[in-house]
């Protein structure tokens, strides 16, 4: 229940020729809190509700739960969030022995396009990819609750 993870921006669209999966999400947050967010999250016919504690100092490490739901329940989960929900597909992308998340944002975040890699521990050495950029791991205004409030487009 504890995640570690580093968050990168993206610098090209080479990691779509080697994803191995593709999808889109629609996400909403119950709660942003910076002690703990609630988010709402439907992918494909799935639903998820997911609560996520602060973040360490670094930003790598935090609590995370999550619970399946339907797709009914997650959708009517929605129209209790917080103004501003998410829209982006996620690619997964294995390179060096890790699957890297690719997320393409749209609607208001458009023109965002932010990788996260999942480690053991946050020693955890990992190959970077080619087209991986600036690493923004611990930068709030990266955090999918804080885009849901201020948009990529608004920076």
């Amino acid at each position: 229940m504890i995640e570690i993870e580093r968050k990168f921006l993206v610098k090209s669209t080479a990691y779509q020729k080697e994803a191995t999966a593709k999808e889109r999400m629609v996400q909403g947050f119950l709660n942003t809190h910076p002690d703990r967010t609630v988010r709402v999250r439907i992918v494909g016919e799935q639903g998820f509700l997911t609560i996520k504690g602060r973040s360490n100092n670094s930003g790598t490490t935090r609590f995370e739960w999550e619970q399946g739901l339907s797709r009914n329940e997650a959708e009517k989960l929605l129209t209790l969030c917080e103004e501003g929900i998410i829209e982006k597909v996620r690619y997964e992308v294995p390179f060096g022995g890790h699957i890297f998340e690719v997320d393409e944002f749209s609607g208001a975040n458009k023109g965002l396009v932010v990788a996260e890699v999942e480690l053991k521990s946050e020693a955890e050495v990992f190959e970077k990819p080619d087209w991986l950029g600036e690493e923004v791991t611990g930068a709030v205004e990266y955090y999918n609750s804080q885009l849901s409030k201020k948009p990529f487009k608004t920076w």
